[in-house]
C-alpha cells in the first residue's frame, strides 16, 4: 500500500510502497499530466510533477531506499496453512522535499481536471484514484505536523487553490532551498507557513513571478525557462 511520512528532520516526506505501488503512482501521473506541451502554460508544472515522478520510479527499481514492513503473516497462520515464507514484504522508498510534494498536490488538480473532460466516464477511471490518494496522503501527512488549526486553514485554502496556469515555478525552488537551510525546530514551526505560501499565491509570489516575467520578457521565452542562480547543495539532512 503506498504511504506517505515525514523525514526525521522534517526536510521531505519518504514515499514508500511496494513495487506494484509505485508503479501504478508513476503511471497515473504520467496519464494526468499528458505530454509535452500539451497544455499551454503548464509546461513548468509538468517538468516538476515529472521531477518526482522520476524519483518514484528510481525507488520502483530499487535505487532509492529498500525497507522491509510486516506483512501480516502470524506464526500461526503458517502453521494453520502448512507454510514456510517470510513475514515481511520489501517496500521501496524515496525522499521528497516538503515545498516540491506541496506543490505537486496542488498542481495536479488542474492536471486532474484537464483529464476527467477527456473522458466521457471519469467516475471510472482507474488512474484518478491513485492521483487523489496521493494528494490526499500529502494532507494527511500534513496534518500530523502542524497545528490542527492552522491545519484547517491549509484545508480551506487546498479547496479553492486558483490555477497554476503560467505558474512561475522558481519559486518552489526559492522555497525548497530556504526549508534546507532551516534547522529541524524552524522547519516544524515553518511547514504550515510554506503550505500556505504555496496555496494562496500571495504577495510574496506574486512580486517574485513579476520579476521573472521582467527577466523572460526581453528573451521572449516562458517564464518556466529563466533559471535561478542559487544550486541545490549536494547533500543535506533528511
Amino acid at each position: 500500500m503506498l504511504a506517505m511520512k515525514s523525514t526525521p528532520n522534517h526536510t521531505g516526506v519518504k514515499i514508500s510502497g511496494d513495487y506494484f505501488d509505485l508503479d501504478e503512482l508513476n503511471l497515473a501521473i504520467y496519464k494526468m499530466i499528458g505530454q509535452e506541451d500539451q497544455y499551454y502554460g503548464y509546461e513548468g508544472s509538468r517538468m516538476r510533477i515529472l521531477s518526482i515522478s522520476h524519483e518514484i520510479r528510481c525507488a520502483a527499481q530499487g535505487d532509492r531506499n529498500v525497507d522491509f514492513v510486516f506483512n501480516g503473516l502470524h506464526e500461526h497462520t503458517m502453521k494453520q496453512h502448512e507454510l514456510i515464507a517470510p513475514d515481511k514484504n520489501i517496500y521501496f522508498s524515496t525522499e521528497v522535499l516538503w515545498p516540491e510534494v506541496i506543490y505537486a498536490a496542488i498542481a495536479l488538480k488542474d492536471f486532474v481536471n484537464f483529464y476527467q473532460k477527456d473522458k466521457e466516464f471519469p467516475f471510472w477511471d482507474v488512474h484518478i484514484p491513485t492521483i487523489l490518494r496521493f494528494q490526499s496522503l500529502v494532507l494527511d501527512c500534513l496534518q500530523g505536523h502542524v497545528p490542527e488549526e492552522e491545519f484547517d486553514a491549509i484545508l480551506q485554502a487546498f479547496n479553492h487553490t486558483g490555477s497554476v496556469n503560467d505558474y512561475a515555478i522558481q519559486y518552489v525552488d526559492l522555497l525548497n532551498l530556504k526549508y534546507i537551510g532551516m534547522t529541524k525546530k524552524q522547519r516544524e514551526q515553518s511547514l504550515s507557513t510554506i503550505a500556505m505560501k504555496i496555496a494562496v499565491q500571495d504577495q510574496d509570489y506574486t512580486a517574485f513571478r513579476n520579476q521573472v516575467i521582467a527577466t523572460a520578457s526581453p528573451h521572449k521565452k516562458p517564464i518556466h525557462e529563466i533559471s535561478i542562480k542559487a544550486e541545490y547543495p549536494d547533500n543535506f539532512e533528511w
